[in-house]
């Protein structure tokens, strides 16, 4: 009889121990198990289009996470996407020239917003907004960019 109990013992060890490895494994791939941003501020960008891009994805620079996206509307007058972004706050000194574009990282295709510095004198303050964008990049689109140029360009006849 404590054969048994033992095996059982173990099986709901084991049980437990997957238990939780799935749950920090999809804790990882939700994003959240990174902390919060801290005295952080408020910056915007907008897209022509933001693809799979969520709140709370990563907002980076040169690979290092400096901020999560808080929030994402659409401009009602021009019809973009409005991507706000809460910025860690020891990260005060990005130029006001910073370009924002929306990448992609992963396997599993999750969308981040990069950010590449310009060399400007001045700083992004709370409530400021980046000027140069870049969309991310629609598969769809691309491979119709890529087959309408074969069907446009004429053929070559060898003589």
């Amino acid at each position: 009889m404590t054969n048994r109990k033992t095996v059982e013992i173990w099986v709901g060890l084991f049980v437990t121990a997957g238990l939780v490895a799935l749950a920090i494994l999809s804790f990882r791939v939700g994003n959240l198990t990174t902390t919060e941003v801290t005295n952080g501020y408020h910056i915007e960008a907008r897209f022509e289009n933001i693809g799979s891009l969520k709140a709370r994805s990563a907002v980076t620079m040169a690979g290092v996470r400096i901020g999560r996206v808080s929030k994402i509307q659409i401009d009602p007058n021009t019809y973009q996407a409005r991507v706000i972004m809460n910025i860690d706050g020891r990260f005060r000194n990005l130029p006001v020239d910073t370009g924002a574009t929306i990448l992609t990282a992963g396997l599993l295709g999750e969308q981040y917003v990069g950010l590449e510095p310009g060399g400007a004198e001045e700083y992004l303050k709370d409530g400021d907004r980046i000027k140069v964008t870049q969309s991310a990049m629609v598969l769809e689109k691309l491979i119709g960019r890529v087959l309408t140029m074969f069907i446009e360009k004429p053929a070559d006849n060898k003589k």
